[in-house]
């Protein structure tokens, strides 16, 4: 190929970039970048033209032709040379002091396929991460990073980041159409690089906007999004092929809570992942449930204001290094859940709120997007592209981090349109009820994606009210004319109310509140339940759990005991939040997590705290070891009352029942006193009992009132039974007896 010294722009005026174009490339509001600038055929030869702000000088470079384009000035340049076709090219662009040599964004065509418009528009994009956000790429034949962004309602969309120095000017994206996706192929970026999307609004003002879709941010306060690119190589294949292999409403699960940042405050991913898997592991919790991990601005949040829904918080490490703490906790086999939000969003003017400068992820009425009690605003869940968005979402950790489960957040507030709302703030659905139908058929569709696309997984709902079929499949209509809304288990936000209110008696008292203890059992097989003490239980004055117990500290601490040996028992999962497996007096804080140096030998009262912690890890190796107290939890088979209207005595006794009929019994007595030869009914065909666990015991911190010698039943008929046992009840305790 021959130089040819390119003909002025005088005397052809076609090579300049045309006034109009030029001004809207200039303000941000082109959208068709790639029709103006890059290389063209014209007649008489092929046109070059690029926008390069604050250059000296751009020269196009292909084989054996270099020639130097004429500058047009604010940063365009542009010149016509004489050739029979586009060449592959590459521009040399020198400014003060540096000179670049680098690919043309501008001759690239769309690295995005009309069947992920498609999809995209349909709202059916399952995978939606792989098509949107910023993706490291070779794309013909040129190394570098797609960007794409859904703002249908932006005037133009500009790349701004460090690879140039945060001036978008030069890097305009092009619309794809009617999908309102803006894609940008930048060749020579990689992993590393930070960038936002700058958006011209509808009244051409402009805002710099976090990536919604970005895979790893910048550390809060700093809120720019980073290129990543997954490498880690798991090593939980086992795990992974045998997660499914009992229904989870059939199999032992006994929850740790978590909140990562505060567990054991300055720890990295990396560095949690050489410590929590050993300590739950010990404990014997088969899961952990993560406070929510996703990215968000303000610690005191706690994860549950989100403004990187498909990125761990960078607070501490890499989404890699996040990676390896799951594969560490499924190595050491233990099940990971972790919070979900896809109730709403914070107002963060960098982040989701009015996106591209109309509402876009919220809801278009006002009244409908605010969230009365957070200040923040509410997904509009009618929307396919929103719906779509959050669909992927949970199926993204899931699918990319190996997560076994999400507990969604907030359920009740995103069902019910008058929600915290008075008379004249909502506006009934269109067959006059209260009930969100946009927010009912997402979490149909979420439940039914994931659980298609992710066997093993279960999906919880924090669901604080009685509507009907939460854990309902979303074909099986119920009384109220819906589906099932899908989910695996619900919170039993109700029995952890009522018990937590009996206990909190004083045990003189609780013979008036003894059905406090005893209701949950008339709704107990109504949906899946999860019996949940979590962190909402034991902060901003609510008390750590053994601080709500009435009595001097010997009582709170056996009551405190008593419970869990009660909840342990109850048909339902289990669910501890951190620090209350030692019954940690003072109420949780996130900036200094659980006062572990109550387990401290050289701490005087050492044994109060270890023998609730030891307490809690033999309730696990029991629970584990006893299939009648897991197995049948949603079979009312599986449960049978020997007394429950013990009201003067304050004592609870119940069979568990595995899928065999092999029975536990349960007694929970309540009152600080010591019941001998205490009568209770039992099964005629067990021929000795023994007592399995005594919360009362020495090891735990108790006074070690216990029943050491097999329990022989007489055939004295008592509480309905052909048979009765005679024991010794230990104050303020809970007694397991199995059959010897």
């Amino acid at each position: 190929m021959t130089t040819k010294k390119p003909v002025t722009p005088e005397d052809t005026p076609q090579a300049t970039v045309p006034a109009a174009d030029r001004e809207r490339l200039l303000h941000g509001t082109h959208h068709d970048p790639h029709s103006v600038l890059g290389a063209h055929p014209v007649p008489g030869g092929v046109v070059f033209r690029a926008l390069r702000p604050y250059a000296l000088s751009v020269t196009v470079v292909a084989d054996d032709l270099r020639v130097e384009l004429h500058d047009d000035g604010d940063g365009f340049f542009s010149g016509l040379l004489p050739l029979g076709g586009v060449p592959d090219y590459r521009l040399v662009v020198g400014y003060e002091g540096n000179v670049l040599d680098t690919e043309d964004p501008y001759r690239f065509l769309p690295t995005l396929g009309e069947l992920d418009l498609h999809l995209i528009g349909e709202g059916r994009h399952e995978q939606l991460w792989r098509a949107l956000g910023a993706h490291v790429t070779t794309h013909q034949g040129v190394s570098g990073t797609r960007f794409a962004v859904w703002a249908p309602n932006a005037r133009g969309v500009r790349i701004a980041g460090g690879f140039n120095f945060w001036d978008g000017t030069g890097f305009p994206m092009r619309s794809l159409g009617s999908s309102g996706v803006w894609e940008l192929f930048v060749p020579g970026t990689g992993a590393g690089e930070v960038y936002k999307f700058e958006i011209t609004r509808p009244d051409g003002s402009r805002t710099l906007r976090a990536d919604p879709l970005a895979r790893r941010t910048e550390a809060p306060p700093a809120t720019a999004s980073i290129v990543d690119v997954p490498r880690h190589e798991w090593a939980d294949a086992e795990w992974m092929a045998h997660r499914a292999d009992t229904p989870v409403h059939e199999a032992a699960l006994s929850v740790y809570e978590v909140h990562l940042p505060s567990w054991r405050p300055g720890l990295t991913y990396r560095q949690l992942a050489d410590q929590l898997p050993a300590y739950v592991r010990e404990m014997g919790f088969t899961h952990v449930e993560l406070m929510p991990v996703a990215e968000h601005p303000f610690g005191g949040s706690w994860g549950y204001q989100v403004t990187g829904f498909y990125a761990p918080t960078a607070r501490l490490g890499t989404p890699d290094d996040f990676r390896y703490l799951v594969d560490r906790l499924h190595q050491a086999g233990i099940g990971v859940l972790m919070d979900w939000v896809p109730a709403h969003f914070p107002r963060d003017d960098w982040a989701l709120a009015e996106f591209d400068g109309r509402p876009l992820y919220e809801h278009h009425d006002p009244l409908r997007a605010a969230h009365p009690d957070w200040g923040t605003l509410e997904f509009d869940f009618g929307r396919r592209e929103v719906r779509n968005f959050l669909v992927a979402n949970a199926v993204y950790w899931c699918e990319e981090f190996h997560i076994d489960g999400l507990r969604v957040d907030a359920v009740a507030s995103m069902l019910y349109l008058d929600y915290s709302r008075e008379p004249g703030q909502w506006t009934p659905n269109e067959h006059g009820g209260r009930e969100n139908l946009d927010a009912v058929a997402f979490l149909q569709e979420m439940n039914a994606t994931v659980y298609r696309r992710c066997p093993g997984v279960v999906t919880i709902a924090e669901e604080s009210t009685a509507w009907d079929g939460v854990t309902r499949p979303t074909h099986h209509k119920g009384p109220s004319g819906f589906g099932g809304l899908g989910f695996g288990l619900k919170w039993n936000m109700g029995w952890m109310h009522d018990s937590l209110q009996y206990m909190g008696h004083e045990p003189v008292h609780r013979k008036y509140h003894h059905h406090e203890m005893t209701f949950s059992m008339v709704y107990a097989y109504s949906e899946n339940y999860v019996l949940p003490i979590s962190h909402d239980e034991v902060v901003h004055g609510k008390r750590s759990l053994v601080s709500k117990m009435p009595g001097d500290w010997w009582q709170q601490r056996a009551n405190h005991r008593a419970y869990l040996g009660f909840m342990w028992a109850h048909p339902g999962k289990q669910l501890l939040f951190m620090g209350q497996e030692f019954a940690q007096g003072a109420e949780w804080s996130e900036a200094h997590g659980p006062d572990w140096w109550l387990l401290d030998p050289s701490y005087g009262a050492e044994a109060d705290h270890r023998g609730v912690r030891d307490l809690v890890r033999d309730l696990n190796a029991l629970y584990r070891a006893v299939p009648a107290l897991w197995q049948r939890d949603t079979d009312p088979a599986g449960f049978q009352w020997i007394t429950g209207d013990a009201a003067d005595d304050n004592v609870f006794a119940f069979l568990r029942l595995d899928a065999d009929g092999t029975p536990l019994l349960a007694v929970s007595h309540l009152s600080p006193v010591v019941r001998h030869d205490y009568r209770l009914g039992v099964p005629g065909d067990v021929p000795a009992w023994h007592e399995s666990l005594n919360t009362d015991a020495a090891r735990y911190g108790g006074g070690d009132v216990t029943n050491p010698d097999v329990i022989k039943p007489e055939p004295t008929g008592w509480h309905g039974r052909p048979a009765s046992i005679r024991l010794t009840l230990p104050p303020l305790a809970t007694l397991w007896l199995r059959p010897a």
